[in-house]
């Protein structure tokens, strides 16, 4: 059944008062997902004193899974993750939420499930999961794509979980903060790759050691950077339910693991893989999602950039794909694949407890949830 207009005003209108009375700022909220039946495309809401409007289907697109948002708030690119894999470009109206499409161009490979910027706005960065490779699009001046300006074919030897790795799997792709280099975590070979970046021609090359290693069958998935602690990068292990703390050398485009640490209660033996890890933006908090036991696991982050375990708050829902923290710092908002809901939490930005708003959402099949400011 479609999800009408109607069904996501009832679910998303409502106030939201904040528990620890922080005023949140505007913005518009997009949600990519998987299509079918209960979804067509990229949908989106005007959060506005308190309360989220909603603005129903601003985009339609087969399977948008995964978003990148320019920092001007006028460009919007979606990973379309289906077999002939490709990635969408629209332009965004900030006016209206809506999304215009300019053009879909190939991604090189075969669902493609994470699309980023580089840190000039000129390039998106696109991997593709089960073909295991990775590929640089060129933007355009009316934000349109070109053709990949570079493209490179994972290889390596695969880990020990015989079902999930029996080959190369890029899952994630983002740039340094200094733009000099590319990491793509590789799922199937226990790798965190690492490209030198020519930001002038759009080009990879491999670093020197060209990638750092995550234990075997830990199944790296995404990764994120600490946003003042430059040396500190984080990655979710999917198949093992860990996060491993590893020490970044911005010179060389090396890492060394200083920590691993679960995303799971202690004692629990249920069946759960992991999804996505966000750091917070004051610095002291990081968040990872668990599917199957349909959490968000957080942590402290302590002076040195090392975590200790925090709690879990059930997503509310089931199997939360992605998560983010609104503008402000004060929500984090979770997509619930299977439930067909976006759940707010409140944040306690010095404890890192959630506590649900009483916000739901309803969607179908959301996976990646991302914003623009107003």
């Amino acid at each position: 059944m479609q999800v009408s207009r109607r069904t996501i005003l009832l679910a998303g209108s409502s106030a939201l008062p904040l528990l620890n009375g922080a005023k949140s700022p505007d913005y518009l909220m997009y949600v990519g997902t998987y299509t079918g039946p209960k979804s067509q495309g990229i949908y989106a809401w005007r959060f506005t004193g308190g309360k989220f409007a909603p603005l129903g289907c601003v985009g339609e697109t087969a399977n948008p899974s995964f978003l990148a948002i320019t920092n001007d708030g006028k460009s919007l690119y979606a990973a379309n993750e289906t077999s002939d894999g490709k990635v969408t470009a629209f332009t965004l109206d900030k006016a209206s939420g809506k999304l215009t499409q300019r053009n879909s161009v190939t991604a090189r490979g075969e669902s493609p499930c994470y699309v980023s910027l580089d840190k000039s706005g000129k390039y998106v960065f696109v991997a593709n999961y089960s073909s295991g490779n990775i590929a640089v699009l060129p933007r355009n001046a009316d934000a349109s794509l070109g053709e990949a300006t570079s493209f490179v074919q994972h290889v390596g030897t695969t880990g020990p979980d015989g079902k999930r790795q029996d080959k190369p799997h890029a899952h994630c792709i983002q740039a340094s903060a200094d733009n000099r280099f590319v990491l793509a975590t590789d799922l199937g070979t226990d790798e965190i790759k690492v490209y030198r970046f020519d930001a002038a021609k759009g080009t990879l090359s491999p670093n020197e050691p060209a990638s750092g290693k995550a234990k075997p069958g830990s199944g790296p998935r995404h990764f994120t950077f600490h946003p003042t602690l430059k040396n500190r990068l984080y990655v979710i292990n999917e198949l093992l339910s860990t996060v491993s703390v590893f020490d970044w050398d911005r010179q060389k485009g090396t890492m060394s693991e200083l920590q691993t640490i679960s995303t799971l209660p202690e004692g629990w033996s249920g069946s759960s893989t992991t999804a996505e890890v966000v750091v917070h933006p004051n610095g002291k908090l990081l968040f990872g999602s668990n599917r199957g036991h349909d959490s968000i696991a957080a942590f402290r982050i302590d002076g040195e950039g090392k975590l200790a375990a925090a709690g879990h708050t059930k997503s509310g829902g089931q199997t939360p794909r992605n998560f983010a923290i609104a503008p402000g710092g004060s929500l984090l908002i979770a997509a619930n694949q299977k439930t067909d809901d976006v759940v707010v939490f409140e944040v306690n930005t010095e404890t890192g407890a959630l506590a649900p708003t009483g916000e739901k959402l309803s969607v179908g099949g959301p996976v990646c949830v991302r914003f623009v400011s107003l």
